[in-house]
């Protein structure tokens, strides 16, 4: 009809904002993309920034009305950087049980792009907003057999569905990894 706008400009506009949009977010990722990690530093640890997005599952008990418990499962990509990170990107998976009166443990796998992979113990002392979890590496396999160290990181919901999806993203990722070379016939898989 003449004098309505057309609907279809109105989409095509929003599908190149977007376009534009994920067009930068990548041009941010290619210095990083193009360079191998450098050795570690001379006492052996890599450090690193990053950040880490995921999504899965949070399933949860409420224990009378003044305390909830969850199970939370979730994976996604994680990105390091940093002139000494042991690597550039993983897939991280971790598995937590979160208490208001007690904290947080879990446990975290992340596997780099070899299939090696590297594990890490997480605990927080609260779930209060603003909270801080570490996490301890406690081994891993192949090239990460031995990894030894600590990180730390805030984490965000972005989306809780009714049903139990989550999705959200660390802030502040950091850490540092130290691993020993295993002996001829460890740490493979």
């Amino acid at each position: 009809m003449a004098g309505q706008p057309n609907s279809n400009s109105g989409c095509r506009r929003a599908l190149r904002s977007l376009a534009l949009l994920a067009s930068l977010s990548a041009l941010t990722l290619l210095p990083a993309c193009g360079r191998e990690p450098t050795a570690p530093a001379a006492d052996g640890w890599h450090e690193f920034e990053g950040s880490w997005g995921a999504a899965g599952r949070r399933k949860e008990l409420h224990l009378g009305a003044d305390r909830m418990v969850a199970v939370v499962e979730v994976s996604g990509s994680l990105l390091l950087s940093g002139p000494s990170r042991p690597a550039l990107g993983f897939r991280g998976e971790a598995i937590t049980f979160a208490d208001e009166r007690t904290g947080l443990v879990g446990r975290a796998v992340w596997t780099d792009e070899r299939g090696d992979e590297v594990f890490s113990e997480l605990t927080a002392e609260s779930l209060q907003p603003g909270t801080r979890i570490k996490g301890t590496f406690v081994g891993g396999t192949g090239r990460f057999a031995g990894a030894t160290g600590e990180y730390e990181f805030g984490w965000q919901y972005l989306i809780e569905s009714d049903d139990g999806g989550v999705q959200g993203h660390t802030t502040g990722l950091r850490g540092r990894v130290r691993v020993d070379a295993p002996a001829a016939g460890e740490g493979g898989r």
